[in-house]
């Protein structure tokens, strides 16, 4: 039996009970996308910086390693990656880490039956959870996240005529195509008050998921020692306006037009963290663009030693390289923030 499209599932319940929220839409097509598929890699609908070079998770296993000597070499320790894709990036930073000695237990929080049976291909000896609530309590944890927290669910007010309303998913006048309408419930005392006065027109983007899991993430750290590594495309200040999309096939689409059949992802506000982690009892390292992360770990110097010992592959190292931190390409779209247990040193890139 066919599984019910998503756009007819969104259908039967908008005209049984009204206009659902963009969180609850993005929840439950992103849920039925990475369900479903393998979404990554040329024949997929996106490539993430892993799949781009090896050089990338190479940087971030030698930083792990690095703060993990500086930390006095503690064991046991647990190597944490959110939405670890085919498990490119663990491959590649392990790997590197294991040269200088910070061999950790894996754990992977993945909730795709696609990329867990593609996971366990390559960490048959890892173990997987749905979320970070059963992750190890009793050792220090190195948490990575790549493109993690751009999929989780945004939450969006709009400033209408009559006062701030929750932007909602509805049906246009035909009862055709799904679009955002606004909400007739009062939003005003969710908008900060130095925002209370914008332009009718403007719109507000939060991300609770996100804030959510980094607390958590950030309260372990203070309890059990570690660190934590976000990497994503997003803003170090706070922004107005909607930015939800969808990819599929390596193209932006339409994101209301086929949901759960394309990735729907919207940029991170690195800044609204930063609070977050503090309240949590952790220190934020700070928020540094994708390109100043990786050359300071010397992704440079990494990749003139490849090119060196392969030098037929020395244009498409090249390539690899800028696309990972030319500021055109990912290298200033995409942001890292790190943050540590307390009593842990700082790390090196911030």
């Amino acid at each position: 039996m066919a599984t019910e499209s998503l756009r007819d599932v969104f259908a039967r319940l908008i005209r049984a009970t009204g206009p659902i929220s963009v969180a609850h839409f993005m929840a439950e097509s992103n849920a039925r996308y990475y369900s479903t598929r393998d979404p990554l890699g040329t024949a997929g609908d996106f490539i993430t910086a892993p799949e781009v070079s090896q050089m990338f998770g190479e940087m971030i296993g030698l930083w792990l390693a690095d703060i993990w000597i500086r930390a006095g070499k503690p064991q046991p320790v647990a190597y944490v990656e959110a939405g670890p894709g085919r498990g490119t990036l663990a491959l590649d930073a392990l790997r590197a880490a294991a040269r200088h000695g910070l061999v950790p237990d894996v754990h992977f929080v993945e909730t795709s039956p696609a990329l867990r049976g593609i996971q366990r291909q390559r960490f048959p000896d890892a173990a997987w959870h749905d979320d970070f609530s059963t992750l190890p309590t009793d050792r220090p944890l190195m948490v990575v996240g790549n493109e993690f927290l751009d999929a989780l669910p945004v939450r969006q007010i709009v400033r209408m005529a009559e006062g701030w309303r929750e932007r909602m998913i509805g049906w246009d006048a035909a009862g055709e195509r799904l679009l955002p309408v606004a909400g007739t419930r009062p939003m005003d005392a969710a908008v900060p008050a130095d925002r209370a006065d914008a332009p009718e027109g403007t719109i507000i983007e939060t991300c609770p998921a996100a804030a959510a899991v980094t607390a958590d993430i950030a309260a372990r750290l203070a309890a059990q020692g570690g660190v934590a590594l976000w990497i994503d495309y997003g803003h170090a200040q706070p922004q107005d306006g909607s930015t939800l999309q969808a990819v599929r096939a390596h193209q932006k689409v339409d994101p209301f037009a086929e949901p759960g059949e394309a990735d729907l992802t919207a940029l991170v506000d690195f800044a609204a963290l930063v609070p977050v982690i503090t309240a949590a009892g952790a220190r934020c390292e700070g928020i540094v663009t994708q390109g100043e992360f990786l050359k300071s770990l010397g992704i440079e110097a990494r990749a003139a030693t490849l090119a060196r010992h392969a030098p037929d592959h020395a244009p498409a190292l090249a390539r690899a390289l800028a696309r990972l931190i030319d500021p055109a390409q990912m290298g200033n779209l995409f942001k890292a923030v790190a943050f540590t247990a307390l009593h842990w040193p700082t790390t090196a890139a911030f």
